[in-house]
């Protein structure tokens, strides 16, 4: 195989099953360095054909959910024919069930997120947090569950897409020392505000790179240490203002901080 193990996805649905199996299984055997390339509404033989094909030439292995006993029945007789791996994600356990059960499934993919309101949920809290994503329209702010303000570059929006996958709909409003932040912020519940605080040299550090990932020089304003101290000043007054909790990131996972605004939250 390559540098990175590569991982075809097949499935008559999205394929988000089958992805979070396979992480899973990744995740015993490296640091997270994979890819995975997901194949959706898989319908045909011609489909499953390709994506063999790709995986055989670029040596990777092959993960499917596919409900039709059909199309399982090849995608293995063909992956067994070129000696290749292709993991069979959903049919052996179908398969017990069904004798468990004495009943014959139902064969009918994305059946778990028709009948999964939980799902639904989620959807629509990501299609929030797009729409109402670094400030973009404040009339978010109101029906937002959460609303998380801070200077650029203090992970709001994963924040913001991390915290919509726990199914909480959230805004997110940048706060810029020359913009006078919108009045919407000031008429909400406190309690649904949260302040993203960090330190100055680690913002500094961030912006730097993030110029240089630009392709631009790391001497801009933006990164400069006078402006950020300014810029971190008019932060402070404005959650003051506010009268909101306020998170550290500074030296936090995405993950960890999303995990204190939740406990803060439930409070």
């Amino acid at each position: 195989m390559g540098e990175k193990p590569l991982v075809y996805v097949l499935s008559d649905s999205v394929g988000e099953t089958a992805e979070l199996v396979i992480k899973a299984g990744l995740s015993q055997f490296n640091s997270g360095e994979y890819q995975i390339q997901r194949v959706p509404y898989v319908e045909d033989k011609k489909t499953i054909d390709e994506t063999l094909q790709l995986a055989l030439e670029k040596q990777g292995i092959v993960g499917f959910t596919l409900v039709d006993p059909e199309l399982r029945a090849y995608i293995n007789d063909q992956a067994s024919n070129m000696s290749m791996e292709a993991i069979d994600i959903m049919g052996p356990m179908m398969d017990a069930m069904k004798r468990a059960f004495s009943s014959n499934p139902r064969l009918e993919p994305g059946l778990v997120h028709q009948l999964d309101e939980d799902y639904f949920k989620r959807v629509e809290a990501i299609e929030f947090a797009v729409k109402y994503d670094d400030g973009r329209d404040p009339r978010g702010i109101a029906r937002a569950d959460i609303i998380l303000i801070g200077v650029s570059r203090t992970s709001k929006t994963p924040l913001s897409q991390y915290l919509a996958h726990k199914r909480l709909k959230v805004a997110n409003v940048p706060i810029v020392p020359e913009v006078e932040p919108p009045e919407e912020l000031f008429g909400v519940n406190a309690s649904k505000c949260i302040g993203l605080r960090i330190n100055p040299e680690k913002l500094n550090d961030i912006r730097k790179e993030r110029l240089k990932a630009l392709g631009l020089g790391d001497q801009a304003t933006y990164a400069n240490l006078e402006r950020i101290n300014q810029e971190l000043e008019y932060f402070d007054n404005v959650v003051d203002k506010i009268g909101c909790e306020v998170v550290d990131v500074s030296y936090k996972a995405v993950e960890e901080t999303a995990n204190t605004i939740m406990r803060m939250i439930r409070k």
